[in-house]
């Protein structure tokens, strides 16, 4: 229940620095009178300028921190003091009591729940739209609703003048469609925040994906270098097995005795080859010293005839003799000579044939008889080399796996599949929240406009008012009389003011039926303005009731005195030496 408990004012319009108090508890009819001392008190002129609309206006203003009608903020303060306004609102929503208070200069906004101040990080004071749209959803109500189906006013214009868009708002408010827009806006925030989750989604797994390619090829490139390591491995291996397998075959002892009968064939090779040299120089030798023998007789022979051996002239006896002495002496040294080269070739030759053919080179593995004795050893060694080889550890291969294992990270599709179908159901929703054929939004409103139809209609017939009032499936509304086709300024003034009390009341039920009820009710010179005896009459009577059946608080404000007999409970709003006064039959706080 949306129930208006009290209302305390200062220095607010009319009313002066001495607070004004009004309580709401009452569940009857209460008449509200204004007497302006100023202008005489009564005169039927001084009814008007009192204040009476001072209280609808406060309760606007305390509520929605505006007037109920078109005036400015700071022209709510009392035009005399010019300072220290302030509205209090005691109320309750839904079983919890809420107080607010509302002043200006200064600016004042406090809020309380079940006693207790809240704080409202309001650097406006409650004029943040903000903090207004906050109230607002409490209270469940808006301002235009409120001066509709709460605190009725003249100066309102009529729900039959509004625009079409506006009529249509607050009718798709009344009826609960508003709550679609509200559930569809809301719906919209969580698509966008769906749809931001799937972009942050989607730049994850496009990170993950950008970080496993760079590792993959990381990967890539090791395993290029892996292969070129384990061909070069696979070779070496191979090599040193071969070479291992031609050590493993080779008969060592055999190998070793070739490099001795190498030696040996080395040897007698460089023997064969010295004697060789020998005998050919001694051969040679002889050859010159024989021939020096023949050349050596005939000059003998030639000087023992006194002749030169020159020049073929005689020789004197003494020079003779002394050439052929010498000639003599040379030729016993050749001949010496050749007996000793004779018997050298024969030593030589005979050395020789000793020595016997050369025979075959002998054939070694090795390319020395060191490198055969270390052929063992040349094993051990292959064999080792050939283990380690075996045993040596890929150096890519952890590395390898390590990058596998930890640097890929693995590409999960639940989150962003989960949010695609969320996103897709959130639109699904949208559609049927926002679509004006939705079979949600129809049955809304078939539902929900046949009984403010069934209500109008009654009301327009407990108030008098002939015409057929009634609103369509588009929402608009036609008025007819007896067939004919109306508009809301083709009626009188008082048929208008009968159309808008049943409109507001017809409003109040469907309100009352699909939210909260609302104690309070407030009609501001609506009953009394242009309206005949019997409308009167019939509008009283309906309030009576209304307020008798359904415990509810209305205020009636009217400037007629002859509604005082026909209502129980008065408010007296009293104007004097310029300042608003209440004085009341009923209790005032």
């Amino acid at each position: 229940m949306f129930k208006i408990k009290d209302l305390t004012v200062r220095n607010f319009m009319s009313v002066g620095n001495n607070t004004q108090a009004v309580a709401f508890d009452r569940k009857d009819l209460t008449l509200v009178l204004g007497e302006n001392l100023d202008l005489g008190g009564d005169d039927s002129g001084a009814r008007n300028g009192t204040g009476k609309t001072t209280i609808i206006n406060a309760l606007s203003y305390g509520l929605y921190g505006q007037a109920l009608t078109n005036i400015k903020k700071d022209n709510l303060v009392n035009k005399t003091n010019q300072k220290g306004m302030m509205v209090t609102v005691d109320f309750e929503v839904g079983g919890i009591d809420y107080r607010i208070e509302r002043g200006r200069k200064p600016n004042v906004m406090r809020f309380f729940v079940s006693g207790t101040e809240r704080e409202i990080t309001d650097d406006a004071q409650g004029d943040s739209r903000e903090t207004q749209a906050d109230i607002e959803r409490m209270l469940g109500m808006t301002h235009d609703m409120f001066k509709h189906i709460v605190a009725l006013n003249t100066y309102t214009e009529p729900f039959l003048s509004l625009k079409a868009n506006e009529q249509r708002l607050m009718i798709e408010q009344l009826l609960g469609i508003t709550l679609l827009s509200e559930k569809a806006d809301r719906l919209k925030e969580l698509i966008k925040t769906t749809r931001d989750g799937i972009t942050q989604e989607e730049f994850r797994i496009k990170a993950v994906q950008d970080a496993n390619k760079r590792i993959e090829e990381q990967i890539a490139n090791l395993e290029r270098r892996q292969t070129i390591w384990k061909n070069k491995h696979d070779d070496d291996i191979e090599k040193l097995q071969t070479a291992l397998n031609q050590l493993l075959t080779l008969d060592i002892d055999s190998e070793i005795q070739a490099h001795q009968d190498l030696k040996t064939y080395q040897q007698k090779a460089k023997d064969l080859s010295d004697l060789s040299s020998y005998l050919q120089r001694a051969e040679s030798d002889q050859v010159r010293e024989t021939r020096t023998v023949s050349k050596l007789e005939q000059e003998i022979a030639k000087l023992q005839n006194h002749t030169c051996h020159t020049c073929g002239q005689a020789f004197h006896d003494e020079k003779q003799a002394e050439v052929l002495a010498g000639k003599q002496a040379l030729l016993a040294e050749s001949q010496s000579a050749i007996i000793r080269l004779t018997t050298d070739i024969e030593q030589y030759r005979t050395a020789i044939e000793s020595l016997g053919e050369l025979g075959f080179k002998p054939e070694t593995f090795y390319p020395t008889e060191a490198d055969a004795i270390q052929h063992r050893s040349s094993v051990t060694n292959l064999q080792q080399q050939l283990a380690n080889k075996n045993t040596e550890s890929d150096p890519y291969a952890e590395q390898i796996s390590e990058m596998r294992q930890q640097g890929l990270e693995e590409i999960t599709y639940d989150v962003i599949n989960e949010l695609t179908d969320l996103r897709e159901h959130q639109e699904f929703l949208l559609k049927l929240l926002t679509n004006k054929d939705s079979f949600i939004r129809k049955r809304i409103i078939d539902q929900n406009l046949s009984y403010l139809n069934g209500r109008l209609g009654q009301y327009l017939d407990r108030i008098g008012l002939p015409h057929t009032v009634k609103f369509l499936n588009d929402l608009t509304v036609e008025i007819t009389e007896l067939g004919r086709d109306l508009d809301f300024d083709n009626l009188s003034r008082g048929e208008r003011n009968r159309l808008i009390l049943s409109l507001s009341w017809a409003f109040r039920d469907v309100w009352e039926s699909l939210y909260q009820p609302i104690n309070l009710l407030f009609i501001d010179e609506l009953v009394d303005s242009g309206m005949d005896s019997s409308g009167v009459e019939n509008a009283l009577a309906i309030l009576k009731k209304m307020a008798r059946d359904s415990n509810k608080s209305i205020w009636l404000v009217s400037h007629k005195d002859e509604l005082q007999g026909r209502v129980n409970n008065t408010l007296h709003v009293v104007k004097e030496n310029g300042y608003t006064s209440y004085n009341t039959d009923v209790e005032i706080v």
